[in-house]
């Protein structure tokens, strides 16, 4: 019926995560995370840039790899897509011992991989001297409510200054 040809199945372009995001190996709480193959493991790992103003990085569910929207790349502030890097590590760790990290039975807020993957990016926001004004601010996104955003806050031990007992 339609005089067009339309490709449905396309092979993504991965990159290597160590050519676009240098020296993690070096970061304490990375070496941390993945112990002796922390190199093994970085430059195994690929990363796909996708073009949209929405969203920031993600782990793909399908491949293990890092997702990074190339807009927030470029207009992010460089301690949040640094600890953005981290945290997505975490779901890395996660997702090469087989864990489920988008387990629908509990709410965003309080999904195991994602507290423990903010656990790892709050650290090390505080290790690079973030107020907690700053790191609540950092974990406030769209997707969660004001309640929620608490939640996680006291959760992470994150006490910025007339949030939580407002």
């Amino acid at each position: 019926m339609l005089d067009v040809t339309i490709t449905r199945e396309v092979k993504i372009k991965l990159y290597r995560f160590v050519d676009y995001f240098k020296g993690f190996e070096n970061v304490e709480v990375v070496r941390n995370l993945f112990g002796k193959d922390v190199e093994k493991t970085l430059s195994r790992l690929k990363v796909e840039f996708f073009s949209s103003r929405y969203g920031y990085m993600g782990v793909n569910p399908d491949g293990g790899h890092l997702m990074v929207s190339t807009y927030y790349l470029k207009n992010g502030s460089e301690k949040e897509i640094y600890l953005d890097i981290i945290h997505e590590l975490c779901h890395i760790k996660q997702y090469l011992e087989g864990k489920e990290l988008f387990d629908d039975r509990f709410s965003y807020v309080e999904r195991p991989t994602e507290v423990e993957a903010y656990k790892l990016a709050v650290s090390e926001a505080r290790r690079i001297g973030m107020t907690d004004d700053e790191i609540y601010s950092y974990l406030k996104t769209e997707w969660i409510s004001e309640d929620d955003l608490k939640r996680l806050a006291i959760a992470l031990n994150v006490t910025p200054q007339d949030k939580i007992n407002s």
